[in-house]
């Protein structure tokens, strides 16, 4: 397949650079910048919207917004261990905070090679990375699926639980990732995901969904909607959606736009068109804002860029 081994070669290419000092940090300046010109291109419509929810509400969504990153982190290092890279708190959460920023360059794959070159500071192999990423993806997009569907749709777990089960199921998340790795000319995995990564994997995903959810949820009351679990329920469905929607467009850096007109079209029914607007741009915001705060703040703690010995791919 001439297009798969041009795309595996423009790949390992574009891995070799990234071992560069300074095209590490021309790489974060870039993602930066364009994750700050997310905030501000929407500032007149941000500004309108902070004037419907309370300074309080604002710290507490922002909190939940932080939350659910670092859930996210520990839900992505529960299916590296499960592949036998297991790495320490501090070092993972470098890894995949700062990676994260890497979402807001257009093309959807940048993360994904911050990520992996991020962690071959740590002895990593760059496809271990790559492909325990996409798998703490396809566990999210599984339990979001499932999350809406019974949120949104009231459809019975009875019902649901089966298929749930079944996108979770270890022979299928490995033959899926073992899929991408031969269209890619890459190595198999040296071990595979097995049961127990994955229910880690999908607890803290579940508890990450429930922390962005509750962001959504103090947005949605601090604009009109009643303070109940359906808000609570509403939310959370809305947000998982969102996610869905902005991830399957991966031209979108960070799925902006996509994620936003998600939220508006499911919560407007509940607390007006306006309401929902303004929640959808402050979560946005907030969401940046904990990206971008969280990969500060990783960057400080372990104060240089790479540490430790480097593998090859």
């Amino acid at each position: 397949m001439p297009g798969s081994s041009r795309s595996a070669a423009l790949l390992r290419a574009t891995s070799a650079a990234a071992g560069s000092r300074w095209v590490r940090f021309g790489f974060l300046g870039a993602a930066v910048a364009l994750a700050v010109v997310t905030v501000v291109d929407q500032r007149v419509a941000v500004l309108a919207a902070l004037e419907r929810v309370a300074p309080a509400d604002l710290v507490l969504a922002g909190a939940a917004a932080v939350a659910n990153l670092l859930l996210a982190a520990l839900a992505w290092r529960a299916v590296l261990s499960g592949l036998g890279s297991p790495l320490p708190v501090r070092a993972a959460a470098r890894v995949y905070l700062v990676g994260q920023v890497g979402k807001y360059l257009p093309g959807g794959v940048w993360n994904l090679l911050a990520a992996a070159e991020l962690a071959r500071d740590h002895a990593v192999a760059r496809r271990q990375t790559v492909a325990s990423m996409l798998l703490a993806v396809l566990v999210s997009a599984v339990t979001a699926a499932g999350l809406a569907a019974a949120l949104l749709l009231d459809l019975p777990w009875s019902m649901l639980a089966p298929l749930v089960l079944v996108g979770l199921c270890p022979p299928v998340l490995n033959g899926v990732i073992g899929v991408v790795l031969r269209i890619t000319r890459r190595d198999p995995l040296p071990a595979q995901l097995g049961l127990r990564g994955v229910g880690r994997a999908v607890l803290w995903t579940m508890a990450s969904w429930a922390a962005v959810g509750a962001q959504v949820a103090v947005l949605a009351i601090a604009a009109g909607a009643p303070a109940t679990v359906a808000t609570l329920s509403l939310s959370t469905g809305a947000y998982v959606l969102a996610w869905l929607v902005g991830t399957a467009a991966v031209v979108l850096p960070a799925g902006a736009g996509a994620r936003e007109a998600t939220l508006v079209v499911v919560l407007a029914p509940v607390v007006g068109l306006g309401a929902a607007v303004a929640v959808a741009l402050l979560s946005r915001v907030l969401v940046t804002l904990a990206d971008l705060l969280s990969a500060g703040v990783a960057l400080f703690a372990t104060r240089r860029w790479a540490v430790g010995p480097v593998t090859s791919p």
